[in-house]
């Protein structure tokens, strides 16, 4: 029997001896982050989807697999006819898991999932859609442990003092902060579940997870103590020295629970529910004052120090040396050498890790080949990837974190002569990246508002592109930070304002099924420009360092302005990687950041 056949058949046998209608999987681990340890790959283990984003509803009769658009290509190659269904735009009518489950839960049924994974959020959400319905839910099942019978383990990396030299504030003033805005919203204590925070405040760091440098952990901030819950041999004697000068108490990760269930129910607690699992909020005694909202530390974290930002100019050189390095070497030798998706990723990392402070990439490189482009989210496999040839768009999206920052960037390429139709798509494309990184927008501006700059373009030419046109990024931390985001919806992320010191992504794109894919990404920093009468009003600095492929550019569909930040930038690149670079790489970076 197949592997992904046998584990669903012992799930639907759980599933009958425990009464269960529908079990309920999401991707996602305690922490409900983007990035999980390979214990808690739940989706992938069961179905041999590997994609980030996921959740998969079972019944006695049905298994079903919810993914967004990224990934619908992908899915169906993974999935293959083995008893589990992508529930894509045409078999799911457009509505996501939720939705189906109200349309096709009985009354009276019995739904299970394991709510050590499942945020309150969503809980609520599910519960609302079953309202009235006489449905059972029960949030405690973990159906999967005792069939997962080689589950990988917790990850066991010891943490990292983040130094100030590269974050540029002390933990004992970044605590300060969060607990003098603990008063201001009259709360007693304030509950993190997100790494990302916890590494942030604390000034640490970890390799627990693949892609981000997290330690997994809890805390709970009070009044005059840190709870910190983390395994006691991932914190290093001196590190450990340093909490306890500031009464940050180390204690078993999975005491978490207990210690929640034991606080004052005379006090007031803050969480976020959108990462607060479902068993995490049901421990918090009933009686206590809850009060819900994004977490102090995130709202902190995503408006970077002056010394960040200097740290961020630093490392955006560093990568670009790497990206020239790179890009020279390919154009020099891929009619030489026998070159492939995975073998362009591995050498990127090679030259990266030449640079001081290069701790490993920040996401999974995508190095996509002509169609495989066209899938915004591919990762190459050496069962999928292709040989690169001598006539193609080669689309490269690749970050790297270091000790001083986090990078994201996308180039696209031509190897050999571009069809004007590629030409027409890129410089399109190449509108859009432009007129995002020139915008000029009063404070208070959202995300939302700023989308339409990266779209126009494309829109006037009958395309657009289903992904958002910018993600917030971390610092040492995850690649992908919100709150903020740049995107056409109504999403509290792109409901977000943008504000000065934010690091957003621009990455507008086209693509083309079954023939390619057009991105080109940088990331731009928010600062303050000019006050008027009519207010504060910002700029993005684009700070990516990388030339743009003039030779898929049709120049006669750029205006001006356009031309003129095209050259401005080019110079800035050249001006700040030449120096690092050797004289052949140098007279080859001329040529390709040359004025139009």
């Amino acid at each position: 029997m197949n592997p992904t056949v046998e584990k669903l058949a012992l799930l639907r046998v759980a599933l009958k001896e425990n009464s269960i209608d529908a079990y309920i999987i999401p991707s996602t681990d305690p922490h409900l982050g983007e990035n999980i340890p390979d214990h808690w790959r739940m989706i992938t283990w069961l179905t041999g989807f590997t994609g980030s984003s996921a959740t998969v509803v079972i019944t006695d009769s049905f298994a079903g697999l919810w993914t967004d658009s990224r990934y619908f290509i992908q899915a169906e190659n993974q999935l293959g006819t083995l008893g589990f269904v992508l529930m894509n735009g045409v078999l799911s009518d457009r509505k996501d898991f939720i939705g189906w489950l109200h349309e096709n839960i009985k009354p009276g049924s019995r739904i299970a999932l394991d709510g050590r994974i499942h945020s309150i959020e969503q809980l609520r959400k599910i519960e609302k859609a079953l309202e009235g319905r006489n449905v059972t839910i029960n949030s405690e099942s973990d159906l999967i442990t005792e069939i997962w019978t080689d589950r990988p383990p917790m990850p066991l990396s010891l943490a990292f003092d983040h130094s100030v030299v590269f974050c540029g504030k002390e933990r004992a003033l970044k605590i300060a902060e969060v607990r003098e805005q603990m008063r201001k919203l009259n709360v007693n204590y304030h509950l993190l579940t997100s790494i990302d925070d916890i590494m942030w405040l604390l000034n640490i760091r970890g390799n627990d997870v693949k892609f981000s440098p997290l330690l997994t952990s809890f805390a709970i901030v009070g009044e005059e103590q840190i709870l910190l819950f983390a395994d006691e041999n991932k914190i290093p004697l001196k590190l450990a020295s340093e909490f306890d000068k500031l009464d940050i108490v180390m204690l078993p990760y999975e005491e978490i629970a207990g210690m929640l269930s034991a606080l004052s129910t005379d006090s007031t607690i803050l969480i976020t529910p959108g990462t607060t699992s479902a068993f995490l909020f049901n421990s918090i005694p009933q009686a206590m004052k809850i009060l819900e909202d994004v977490s102090i530390p995130t709202r902190f974290k995503v408006v970077k120090n002056k010394i960040e930002i200097q740290n961020i100019g630093k490392v955006m050189v560093k990568d670009g040396i790497a990206l020239t390095k790179f890009f020279y070497w390919l154009e020099n030798n891929f009619d030489s050498l026998e070159m492939s998706e995975l073998s362009i990723a591995s050498k990127l990392n090679d030259l990266r890790t030449e640079q001081e402070n290069y701790m490993g990439p920040s996401f999974s490189t995508i190095a996509a080949w002509k169609e495989h482009g066209a899938l915004p989210h591919y990762s190459a496999t050496p069962e999928t990837e292709s040989v690169i040839g001598e006539e193609g768009i080669l689309l490269l999206d690749s970050g790297g974190q270091y000790l001083d920052g986090t990078t994201d960037i996308t180039r696209t390429i031509v190897i050999g002569k571009p069809t004007s139709q590629q030409k027409k798509d890129f410089t399109l494309v190449l509108k859009g990246m432009i007129n995002l990184a020139m915008a000029k927008f009063p404070a208070g501006t959202r995300g939302n508002q700023l989308d339409i700059l990266a779209r126009k373009a494309l829109w006037e030419n009958g395309l657009n592109y289903g992904h958002g046109t910018g993600h917030g990024v971390g610092f040492c931390l995850n690649v992908h930070e919100g709150p903020q985001n740049i995107g056409p919806g109504s999403s509290a992320g792109s409901n977000t304002v943008i504000e000065p010191g934010m690091v957003i992504s621009d990455e507008p794109a086209i693509y083309r099924e079954g023939e390619y894919g057009i991105r080109i990404e940088n990331l731009i920093l928010c600062y303050e420009d000019e006050e008027t009468e009519f207010g504060q009003f910002l700029k993005f600095d684009t700070v990516s360092l990388c030339y743009i492929d003039k030779s898929l550019i049709d120049i006669a569909l750029l205006d001006r302005r356009e031309i003129d930040w095209l050259n401005s930038y080019h110079a800035e690149v050249y001006e700040k990687l030449s120096p690092f670079l050797s004289d052949d790489e140098q007279n080859w970076l001329k040529e390709k950041t040359g004025q139009l």
